[in-house]
């Protein structure tokens, strides 16, 4: 099968399947999904819409949040993955927002990048979620199923060239969909060691259920 027709099918499936899709993080303003997604690295949304109510009532915006020191920030947080690291970077970047951006998170790439505790997946989730563009977040989940799919070739090693193969290759319009596409995918059927193939509406064009 071409990899043009193999993104058709998907492209498909997942309009009618899941026509309307969002985060599972949960938040109220822009900073709030800022936090959300920098808690969310290497850590389920689960988990981390469990701790950000208490820390959003007591940190709801970047001046109150930059106001702390982290060691109070981490006792919020301190049930996630790497606590100590997102607790220094939540600190520094709502310091960041406040002096720089007057307390509001930028829409721009670049700056978006300079806060601390922030690569590329969370700028593109903060792009496609908070900003409506056309960016295309890749987490393990999106990297896995791309591959498996058969949706980028073997050669794409990094999240980045993922990020690049889709982009190519889906439409403007659906990316920011698509990222929760492909996520969800992984999060529920595609999943990392038992894939629930037998309950895979994409079976039939997996590459990797096709062996190649």
């Amino acid at each position: 099968m071409r990899r043009e027709e193999r993104y058709q099918q998907v492209l498909d499936y997942f309009r009618r399947e899941m026509p309307v899709v969002d985060t599972e993080l949960e938040f109220q303003s822009e900073f709030q999904l800022l936090v959300a997604v920098v808690l969310s690295a290497q850590c389920t949304d689960k988990r981390v819409n469990m701790v950000t109510p208490e820390l959003f009532r007591r940190f709801p915006d970047a001046a109150s949040m930059g106001a702390a020191e982290a060691d109070e920030v981490y006792e919020y947080v301190k049930s996630v993955s790497y606590p100590n690291a997102k607790a220094r970077h939540l600190v520094e970047l709502s310091r960041m927002l406040t002096e720089q951006y007057q307390g509001v998170v930028p829409s721009d790439m670049e700056a978006l990048l300079r806060l601390p505790g922030v690569g590329r997946k969370t700028a593109n989730v903060m792009q496609a979620v908070a900003f409506g563009r056309a960016a295309m977040a890749v987490d393990t989940h999106v990297f896995r199923v791309s591959h498996r799919l058969g949706l980028v070739p073997k050669s794409a090693t990094t999240p980045l060239k993922v990020e690049q193969q889709l982009v190519r290759h889906i439409p403007e319009a659906d990316i920011p969909k698509a990222h929760h596409w492909l996520l969800l995918h992984g999060r529920y059927v595609c999943t990392s060691r038992k894939p629930h193939c037998e309950r895979c509406g994409l079976a039939a064009v997996c590459a990797e259920r096709m062996g190649k």
